[in-house]
């Protein structure tokens, strides 16, 4: 039996491909439970499964090309793909929920009895404790793995697991009290939940393919090694200018190195991979760039970098030898 230590350490290929199969599996429990109970909540949670298979098969294809090494057309590498997985999944989840609110309003119109209460409830749980036990799994490798797509597919699985809880709750105050509208009314609740955590995958989506900065964390660990390296040098070394961005699993930092003007080049370099070494050391698979620059020269990289500098005069042609 494979324990939760080798699961988290899966590639997260294998984690998406894992998630796939929980979804088929818990499509056939749900859409069993709806079949035998009729319940519309039941049936919103079936259709919120379907967009946890569309959304790892779709994550499973990002995280595939987020691995293709850099290339001439994309330098950097391809790590904003996954990004693209979890705004897919957060617009699918909003197309679930605008689907899960016209079933639910036709029902509140004319409700129908539940039948076979005790088997619906049966299956819906233990699809339950599937997506309870992936979306701990890829949340975990999520952290480990750095991942966009296993972040938003296991955030999309802990939405499932409160639809199903509430839906469960829905079907029970149903058969408790005989209100036949609570069973639509839950599957509103439900859907309102799923439209507020789609829309935070699409916003986290839209915030990482616009270069926002490292998390807080990987921010504390940069400045942490760098004010320690600031004081280690004393005067000869002084830092500033740091930018940092994150692209999918990668990390990003940019900053300016002065130096005094005397050292020679070969010092710099040193210092230059000293630094660069320590920042990579607290801050796993972190890209650094470092400006070498002399204490009395001081850059400004918030300026219009994009502007192009003025031509340079063209040559005055020389007349070529007078022969007589």
């Amino acid at each position: 039996m494979v324990g939760p230590d080798r699961l988290i350490a899966l590639p997260p290929a294998r984690l998406l491909q894992l998630s796939a199969v929980v979804a088929l599996a818990t499509i056939a429990l749900k859409a069993g439970a709806w079949w035998v109970s009729g319940s519309v909540g039941l049936l919103s949670d079936a259709l919120e499964s379907v967009v946890n298979l569309a959304g790892a098969l779709f994550g499973l294809a990002m995280v595939a090309i987020a691995a293709r090494p850099a290339d001439d057309d994309h330098p950097y590498g391809h790590h904003k793909a996954e990004y693209f997985a979890s705004g897919f999944e957060g617009m699918l989840i909003l197309v679930a929920a605008g689907a899960i609110v016209w079933t639910a309003a036709g029902r509140l119109r004319a409700p129908q009895l539940l039948e076979q209460i005790g088997w619906g409830l049966a299956l819906s749980l233990g699809s339950t404790v599937l997506n309870g036990l992936l979306a701990w799994v890829l949340l975990q490798a999520a952290r480990r793995h750095r991942s966009a797509a296993l972040e938003a597919d296991g955030r999309h699985l802990v939405t499932d697991v409160w639809t199903s809880a509430g839906v469960v709750l829905g079907i029970v105050l149903v058969h408790a009290t005989g209100w036949l509208w609570l069973d639509p009314a839950v599957a509103l609740a439900v859907a309102l939940n799923i439209l507020h955590e789609g829309g935070r995958l699409v916003w986290r989506a839209a915030q990482g393919l616009m270069d926002e900065a490292a998390e807080p964390e990987v921010q504390a660990a940069i400045r942490t090694t760098l004010d320690r390296l600031g004081i280690e040098a004393g005067p000869a070394l002084r830092i500033d200018h740091l930018r940092t961005r994150r692209a999918g699993s990668r990390h990003f930092a940019d900053l300016h190195l002065h130096l005094p003007a005397g050292w020679p080049l070969g010092r710099a370099v040193e210092r230059r991979a000293a630094v660069e070494a320590a920042l990579r050391a607290a801050v796993p698979g972190l890209r650094v760039s470092i400006q070498l620059l002399s204490h009395e020269v001081e850059a400004h990289p918030d300026e219009d970098d994009d502007a192009l500098p003025d031509p340079a005069p063209a040559a005055t042609p020389q007349p070529k030898d007078a022969r007589p």
